[in-house]
């Protein structure tokens, strides 16, 4: 069976799990990397083409976007109406059923397949809140992340005006209430009170308690490890009083990526459209013959 031909697009803390997690699939080979400077290539990706346009490289079965969550909508649109397959890691919750219908129509027009939000949390966590409500349809989920770094809310952070760099920690208070602590530092000349003002009102905080600590280094606070404790109680027919709890430690980006890796394979199984991870046969997300996996995992 011919190898998944699969490029990774941005090459920041997710593409460099990605490019790890591509490697060890035996069934995926790695056609190149799109990122912007082309001119500063890390050892690591020595023996790969890197370029700065999707276009510049030959035959693409599906592009994993390992790019900012604000960028994907456009991104996505662009290597879609290439015939690729896309999947990527979105993970504003509030936003996913838009982002889903509008890839939807341009990836049926050109033929391809993209899987939207598929990290972890959306992503894997969607999966298990969904097989929580199958048995047991009736109670309340409850999804606590933390504590770690959220990826998602430090881009948000260091995109703000006069941040050199940010680094967002969520703290869980339980009942599916965060705390964000975020750490900034500040480009020379920057003011801290308008910082501070430009993050709590970006969608990403918003909504949460927010606090800022403005620091000298991020460097030193760095640590990509994050969890999550999933809680639901509900009923199962007319039995009250059914309790699932889902747990998980992880390092952040690896996590991520190797689920996008899964997703990638998923691709290659559906017809054109969008989809959400929820949407997609779990069994099509993993390699090897179907009777073999059912033998094994039923």
């Amino acid at each position: 069976m011919s190898k998944i031909k699969t490029v990774i697009v941005g090459y920041g803390n997710i593409g460099r799990y990605a490019l790890e997690a591509v490697q060890a699939a035996d069934d995926f080979e790695l056609v190149g990397i799109v990122r912007r400077n082309t001119q500063d290539i890390p050892a690591e990706l020595s023996h790969y083409i890197v370029v700065d346009d999707i276009e510049k490289l030959g035959k693409v079965d599906v592009a994993l976007l390992c790019s900012p969550t604000r960028a994907i909508g456009d991104l996505a649109e662009k290597i879609l109406s290439l015939g690729i397959n896309t999947v990527d890691s979105f993970d504003v919750h509030s936003d996913i059923v838009a982002l889903k219908h509008r890839l939807d129509s341009v990836a049926k027009k050109y033929n391809s397949v993209s899987i939207v939000s598929a990290g972890w949390d959306p992503g894997s966590d969607s999966i298990m809140r969904t097989l929580m409500l199958a048995m047991a349809p009736k109670g309340v989920t409850y999804t606590n992340f933390g504590p770690g770094m959220s990826m998602g809310h430090s881009v948000a952070a260091k995109a703000v005006e006069g941040v050199k760099d940010a680094l967002s920690v969520t703290i869980p208070l339980g009942t599916g209430i965060h705390r964000r602590m975020v750490y900034v530092e500040l480009d020379a000349g920057a003011n801290f009170d308008d910082v501070v003002r430009s993050i709590k009102q970006d969608s990403y905080f918003s909504s949460d308690e927010t606090h800022i600590r403005q620091v000298d280094s991020i460097d030193g606070l760095k640590d990509v490890g994050h969890g999550v404790q999933m809680t639901h109680k509900g009923v199962s027919g007319a039995t009250h009083n059914q309790l699932f709890e889902y747990s998980m430690r992880i390092n952040n980006p690896a996590l991520t990526s190797q689920f996008m890796v899964s997703a990638a394979r998923a691709t290659m199984k559906q017809p054109a459209g969008a989809y959400t991870v929820i949407e997609i046969p779990p069994v099509n997300f993993l390699q090897g013959d179907l009777d073999s996996l059912i033998a094994k995992l039923v």
